[in-house]
């Protein structure tokens, strides 16, 4: 699913009015009818509804659904802040259209001062302040206006986007002054800002209403962001042949582990291998050797000569992917094996954890790193990465779509939404996942199963977009059936059978 810009979306109305054709003031009213519909379904005619409206689109909307609900005997009032006298052409329309009808008396045009109504419990509001066309935050009488609602205990439904909410970048936006709504009801598709966690508090839940926008525009116009669906990751899928064997299916090789830390070993391992490689090597040092015989006896190991510590490369050249950092710990003969390997090593490789960890404390490395790696990092291992800590997870993004550029790399930032930045600038969000899998272990095992795609054959872009929708499926049914407070990174792997079974089928 494609993510538009503000700029994009504007283009899509008017391509809609365009081709469709429709005129923008009935676009306007079918949006309208959409918002009232989930509104009376959701709340009883006797609730009273307060509806703000700005001067803009935005504000034109927030004034047919009231005149709508207001037809359907709703209690409403309205109030319309028109400080310039400058009202959009649909707006304009939308308030002649309300004072013809029976709200008119309910009606108050702000221009100068503002005496606010009582908000309490049982009010229901309908923000329609401002919408996706914000630039700068909020200030004076808004800024207030905004801080009066979000200090009541009023439900506040946003229409399209909390209003002071920006389409995209909230870096430098003022927190206080934005909307904090119950409910978002946001038309056609999430904007951007959706995805990012440092806005969830704004957002409330979230319902995405189809106005029948143009299929033609949405499919001809290129985008930087999208959302990874389960049509896409269907059709990267590549099914076993029948006469396949084990030669076939690839040879992965694990750099995995020091002492205390076998854990993250196994867990990678077991990943790696419910993920349909064929066979599996891991380099460990000695102290692991009977944990990781134990618990994977499915991997062959490759034991380093140091008891504690990976101090060693290994010979790469039968191998067809490499995965490298679960539990390696930075000690210095570590970092410099960990470089020495990745030097020498000539197949796809995927770095996490320590391996990105002693990648920031020794930064001049970065240089000597291959095209097409793939790095999985979470916001500390990136923000170390990157060399200073991020503002908001826009800026971090921003950071990342620019050092994968740098780098040629494929950059994975975990988390909810997790973001694959491409070379190329674009970047994809994943729409599986769950709060139960921010657990201890999660990302070794995200590394397993990317790993094992890798030394499938899947190319890189394949390798992590298939690689972490089947690790969020995976978390999902296991948080389905275990709940997400129970949930351990165990868990994910014993449910990736059924998450690639979900896909098969």
């Amino acid at each position: 699913m494609k993510i538009f810009k503000s700029a994009q979306l504007h283009e899509l109305d008017h391509y809609t009015m365009e081709h469709e054709p429709i005129r923008g003031i009935d676009l306007m009213e079918r949006a309208a009818k959409a918002f009232v519909r989930v509104i009376s379904e959701e709340w009883p005619v006797k609730k009273p509804v307060v509806v703000f409206a700005g001067p803009g689109n935005n504000g034109g909307d927030a004034l047919a659904v009231a005149r709508l609900l207001g037809e359907m005997d709703y209690q409403v009032s309205v109030y319309l802040f028109n400080i310039h006298d400058r009202l959009s052409e649909e707006c304009a329309i939308n308030r002649q259209r309300l004072l013809e009808g029976k709200l008119s008396r309910l009606f108050t045009e702000v221009k100068l001062n503002f005496d606010p109504p009582t908000l309490d419990h049982n009010t229901l509001v309908i923000d329609g302040l401002f919408g996706i066309g914000l630039t700068k935050p909020l200030a004076g009488g808004f800024a207030s206006l905004v801080r009066y609602i979000n200090q009541s205990s009023a439900y506040v439904i946003s229409i399209d986007i909390p209003s002071g909410l920006m389409c995209e970048d909230n870096t430098y936006n003022i927190h206080q002054n934005i909307i904090r709504a119950n409910l978002t009801l946001t038309l056609q598709q999430k904007k951007l800002s959706m995805f990012l966690p440092d806005n969830q508090p704004f957002l409330g839940k979230i319902k995405v209403l189809d106005i029948r926008l143009s299929r033609t525009y949405i499919e001809q116009t290129d985008t930087q962001f999208s959302m990874l669906e389960e049509s896409d990751v269907r059709s990267m899928l590549r099914y076993r042949d029948d006469f396949s064997h084990k030669g076939t299916m690839g040879m992965a090789l694990l750099v995995a582990g020091s002492y205390g830390m076998a854990g993250a070993a196994v867990l990678a391992s077991k990943a790696c291998m419910r993920s349909g490689v064929g066979k599996l090597c891991v380099r460990t040092p000695k102290c692991n050797y009977h944990v990781l015989q134990t618990s994977v006896p499915e991997a062959l190991l490759l034991l380093d000569h140091e008891e504690t510590i990976i101090s060693e490369t290994v010979a790469s050249e039968d191998f067809d992917a490499m995965g490298i950092g679960p539990g390696l710990g930075r000690n210095e003969n570590t970092a410099i094996a960990m470089i020495a390997q990745i030097r020498r090593t000539h197949c796809p490789i995927l770095l996490d954890a320590d391996a990105l960890n002693i990648l920031s404390t020794h930064r001049a490395w970065t240089q000597q790193l291959p095209k097409d790696i793939v790095m999985t990092p979470h916001p500390g291992e990136f923000d170390r990465l990157a060399g200073s800590p991020s503002n908001s997870t826009y800026e971090r993004i921003s950071r990342a779509i620019d050092l994968a550029g740098k780098l040629n790399a494929y950059i994975l930032l975990k988390g909810h939404y997790s973001a694959l930045c491409l070379p190329d600038g674009h970047v994809v969000f994943n729409s599986t996942g769950n709060s139960g899998m921010a657990t201890a272990g999660s990302g070794d095992v995200l590394t397993g199963i990317i790993t094992a795609l890798l030394a499938r054959g899947y190319n890189q872009a394949e390798a992590c977009q298939v690689g972490m929708y089947l690790h969020g499926l995976a978390g999902d049914l296991a948080a389905r059936d275990l709940g997400k407070e129970s949930l351990m990174a165990s868990d994910i792997i014993a449910y990736l059978p059924k998450a690639f079974r979900k896909l098969e089928d």
